[in-house]
């Protein structure tokens, strides 16, 4: 994508579509969102739709391997966005190199009382306690099947991450069980899986980063992943989220759980419990429960990358608070090989992708 087009695409997503999303259903986040999954699911599966997005998306990009994924560019979509992979093969029609779509839980289950999504539009910036709402690990798995949609096979055109999380009813002793319960079924569908043991939204999830009760949790993820691989491929490889709020003790702790397990990755990081940076005009809202996301994560999301970098040689997704290109370009220096997009793509749109991808172009030209 040129310079031009991609400013064209971000000035009219700015002036005209972001409006009408935000005034959409009386500015109800959550049915937005569901309103435009649903449209990408719908027209995603027409091959000539996506060919015509992806004219207005297209961007070059320089392809890298991590984790023993051959990702085509560096920028990928965060899970939480496509739940249920409905729409995964919107994706690459929209500029990303990669998507995680989830968080997954073995069982379905609604997730918290609405309303549980919150636009701080002066901090830009989202707090959401969605509570892994979901159709159930057998339902991402028959929805990723029915696309055709395998490891390996590129039918969405970019690598495919599921993230998989804890059933809010399974007991937190019981957790290991339900984790792979949820491996065992979308497994053949993804060519990563994330471990989702961040997020504030499910009560007692976030004592799973402790070094003890995550070590056994991911030896028995990655035994999985080495019982069904037998001789015939390698391991899927499996990434873990942690969350800004660890202090660096904290994160040590994990580092040497993820080690010690042989994971493949480390995605840093998830929405934060803190309400540091917002606005004056957003204030009223730092009230709500929930994980923030967005511009007032930007420098935790870029320390917490720095530190993990420096700790281990696990390659890192960076993900958080990336607004701009520059934010981007700031978690590669800090040491990540892949950055992730959720709240800048909502506020910023495609041209975000966009964005990054010609900045690091520019940058490897030397320009």
């Amino acid at each position: 994508m040129t310079s031009a087009k991609a400013r064209v695409l971000g000035a009219g997503y700015r002036a005209l579509v972001r409006p009408l999303l935000f005034r959409s259903y009386s500015g109800d986040p959550e049915k937005v969102h569901e309103a435009m999954i649903a449209t990408l699911a719908t027209y995603s599966v027409h091959p000539r739709a996506r060919a015509a997005l992806r004219l207005l998306t297209a961007t070059r990009s320089q392809a890298i391997t991590v984790a023993g994924v051959r990702f085509p560019g560096r920028v990928g979509l965060a899970a939480g966005m496509d739940k249920d992979g409905t729409a995964v093969l919107a994706w690459q029609a929209l500029g990303f190199s990669f998507a995680e779509v989830g968080t997954v839980t073995a069982q379905a289950q609604p997730g918290n009382p609405k309303p549980r999504v919150f636009r701080l539009r002066s901090s830009r910036a989202l707090i959401n306690r969605m509570g892994f709402n979901n159709a159930g690990a057998a339902a991402i798995a028959r929805e990723l099947a029915l696309r055709g949609v395998y490891r390996g096979n590129r039918a969405a055109g970019i690598p495919i991450g599921i993230s998989i999380g804890k059933t809010k009813v399974v007991p937190v002793q019981d957790a290991v069980e339900d984790y792979l319960a949820s491996f065992r079924l979308v497994a053949p569908h993804a060519d990563y899986l994330a471990v989702n043991v961040s997020s504030p939204n499910t009560p007692g999830l976030r004592t799973l980063q402790d070094g003890g009760a995550l070590g056994e949790l991911l030896a028995a993820l990655t035994r999985e992943a080495t019982l069904r691989a037998g001789n015939a491929e390698a391991p899927l490889p499996i990434w873990v989220k942690i969350a800004p709020d660890l202090t660096g003790g904290q994160i040590d702790e994990v580092l040497g759980a993820c080690s010690a397990a042989g994971v493949s990755g480390v995605i840093a990081t998830n929405t934060t419990l803190s309400r540091d940076g917002l606005a004056s005009k957003d204030r009223p809202l730092a009230v709500q429960d929930g994980g923030l996301s967005g511009a007032p994560l930007t420098a935790r999301a870029r320390q917490v990358v720095d530190y993990v970098t420096r700790h281990t040689d696990l390659p890192v997704m960076g993900v958080g608070g990336i607004m701009t290109a520059d934010d981007a370009l700031a978690l590669l220096d800090a040491g990540a090989s892949l950055v992730q997009l959720y709240t800048g793509f909502i506020y910023s749109g495609p041209a975000l992708t966009a964005s990054i991808e010609r900045a690091l172009a520019a940058r490897s030209a030397g320009r």
